[in-house]
C-alpha cells in the first residue's frame, strides 16, 4: 500500500510539473494605433513601444515603426512614467538622414493626445530627421523599484501609455529626403499593453516541481525494483 502511495504521488507531482510547464511572461508591448487628427486618414498601427524589465529598479524602452512610418523631430518618442521619480538614461536610434542628435524632451503634451511625463526629442544637421527606432532606458529611484514590465507605464489623462511623433512617407527610405516628401505629420498613441512570451521556458518554479515529480517516481521505482530482488531470491 505505502508503495502504491508513494507512486500515485510521484505521477500526481510529475503530471502537475508537466501541465505547468508555461510560457513565462516576458516584455510588455503598447501598439500605437490611436492617431490624431493629422494621420487619421492613414492606417495604424504606426509603430509599437516594447517594454523589457532589466531588473526592478532598471527599463528599457524600445520604440519601431511600422513600414512607411517614421519617428520625426519634437516629441518623436514619449512614455508616462509609473514612478515618483527616475533617471533617463542613454538613448540611441537609427537615423535615416543626417547625424542623429537624441535629447531628453522633459514633460510635455503629444498633440491631441494628452500629456506625458518623459519625451525623447530628435534632431540632426539634415533637412529632417527620421528614425525607425529609439530606445533609452530608465532607472527607477523609488524604494521597491517596479513588480513587472506591465507596471513600468501607467496611463496619461487620455489612458495612453506610449506616443510619438509619426511621418508618413509611401517612398522608400532613401527617397524621404526632406520634409517635403513626406506625406504627413502627426501624433500617435497607445493605450494596451499586450505581454509577449518567451517560447515555453518553464519558470523556476516550475523546474522544481518536474524535479520533485521525477524524484518521487525515481524513488518508487528503486522500491519496486529491490521488492522484486528480495521475491527473486526468496
Amino acid at each position: 500500500m505505502k508503495k502504491n502511495l508513494i507512486a500515485l504521488v510521484g505521477i500526481a507531482v510529475g503530471a502537475a510539473g508537466a501541465l505547468a510547464v508555461s510560457p513565462a511572461l516576458a516584455d510588455v508591448q503598447y501598439l500605437l494605433s490611436v492617431g490624431n487628427a493629422a494621420i487619421a486618414g492613414y492606417a495604424g498601427p504606426y509603430g509599437i513601444a516594447d517594454v523589457h524589465l532589466n531588473s526592478s529598479t532598471l527599463a528599457t524602452i524600445t520604440f519601431t515603426s511600422d513600414p512607411s512610418y517614421y519617428f520625426v523631430d519634437g516629441g518623436s518618442v514619449a512614455v508616462n512614467v509609473n514612478a515618483a521619480s527616475w533617471t533617463l538614461g542613454p538613448i540611441t536610434g537609427n537615423a535615416l538622414a543626417g547625424n542623429s542628435i537624441y535629447s531628453d524632451g522633459g514633460s510635455g503634451n503629444e498633440d491631441g493626445l494628452g500629456s506625458f511625463n518623459q519625451r525623447i526629442d530628435s534632431g540632426n544637421t539634415g533637412p529632417t530627421h527620421r528614425s525607425t527606432t529609439i530606445s533609452f532606458t530608465l532607472t527607477d529611484n523609488d524604494i521597491g523599484g517596479w513588480a513587472s514590465e506591465a507596471s513600468v507605464l501607467g496611463k496619461d489623462a487620455s489612458g495612453e501609455f506610449v506616443a510619438a511623433h509619426i511621418g508618413v512617407c509611401n517612398l522608400s527610405p532613401a527617397a524621404c529626403t526632406n520634409d517635403a516628401t513626406l506625406l504627413a505629420t502627426g501624433f500617435a498613441a497607445g493605450g494596451v499593453g499586450t505581454p509577449t512570451t518567451l517560447g515555453g521556458v518553464p519558470e523556476p518554479s516550475t523546474w522544481a516541481m518536474l524535479g520533485l515529480g521525477f524524484a518521487c517516481l525515481g524513488y518508487a521505482g528503486f522500491r519496486r525494483s529491490k521488492r522484486e530482488s528480495i521475491s527473486a531470491i526468496a
